[in-house]
């Protein structure tokens, strides 16, 4: 007798497997980092990753699908509406809610943090600052954080590995890097997430930033940034041998941040203007490197 998700060969029926492939290419084409990292986790619960990694995409980019708020604010209350149906959630069209409440019950992954990651992400459809670096880190806990964590009780078959306090200071260190990276773009369209407490200090405002004119103001406030970030990756170091073999491949990413950070204090550097990323090979090299280390 098969269950609902298994058939006689002990794989996934078609549209569920179809579904898992939709996260698998997205993933690919607009995660590189996760999805090199998820590479190296065992063959069979890669899928789960992927799904966790393309309903994070998902959330991510509401804001880029919507003109107002409103909307913004209605498509996140669905994935609200489908992480407490659970199963019962109509999504057979809907392929990453699909792999993902399929991935929430195969290991039995709380949802709470899921809950979380959709309710941080209204920060997002508007264009207020963050009030200060403390709501900053909060944001990034509730997302990159509770990513790792999550993909980490993936990695650990429904069984808590451990780790959960080194997958807070990864997750901050990633996203506050990643924030960073995304600079140019999120000033073109006028949000901007370097706290106003920060900002202040260092005498700029938001109408300086997405107006094009930071000056030494943003330099500052970006090289606290960096700085932020290089504090939890040493927390993050400091607590290495808490994270178990099996679910490193969780933390994988965060090893590219450091060769982010350092392409960021080039003389040549405009947060405006710079697009910071490595080539492929450079990419696979570092990941490859920390995979093994």
């Amino acid at each position: 007798m098969t269950t609902r998700t298994e058939d006689r060969a002990g794989t996934a029926p078609a549209p569920l497997s179809q579904a898992y492939g939709h996260c698998l290419a997205l993933v690919r084409e607009h995660d590189p980092d996760r999805y090199i990292a998820s590479l190296y986790a065992p063959e069979a619960l890669r899928p789960g990753l992927f799904a966790l990694y393309a309903f994070s995409h998902e959330i991510a980019r509401v804001r880029e699908q919507v003109s107002e708020p409103l909307p913004g604010e209605v498509r996140l209350q669905w994935w609200r509406d489908v992480l407490e149906a659970g199963s019962d959630a109509p999504v057979s069209g809907h392929p990453v809610a699909q792999a993902l409440l399929d991935t929430v019950r195969r290991f039995r992954l709380p949802i709470a943090p899921l809950s979380g990651l959709v309710e941080a992400r209204v920060f997002d459809l508007y264009d207020d600052p963050m009030p200060a670096l403390s709501d900053l880190e909060g944001y990034a806990g509730e997302t990159s954080s509770a990513l790792i964590r999550l993909a980490s009780l993936v990695l650990g078959q429904g069984r808590d590995p451990g780790g959960a306090t080194a997958a807070g200071h990864a997750g901050v260190a990633y996203a506050l890097c990643g924030l960073m990276r995304a600079f140019p773009w999120h000033a073109a369209r006028g949000q901007v997430y370097l706290p106003a407490d920060l900002l202040g200090r260092n005498g700029v405002t938001r109408e300086d930033i997405v107006r094009g004119r930071g000056g030494p103001g943003l330099t500052y406030s970006l090289k606290e940034m960096r700085a932020l970030a290089r504090i939890h990756l040493r927390k993050l170091n400091d607590l290495s041998a808490t994270v178990p073999a099996a679910i490193r491949p969780a933390f994988l990413p965060v090893a590219l941040v450091e060769p982010y950070l350092r392409q960021m204090e080039r003389r040549s550097y405009d947060p405006y203007r710079t697009i910071i990323g490595l080539s492929p090979l450079r990419r696979q090299w570092t990941l490859w490197r920390a995979a093994r280390a």
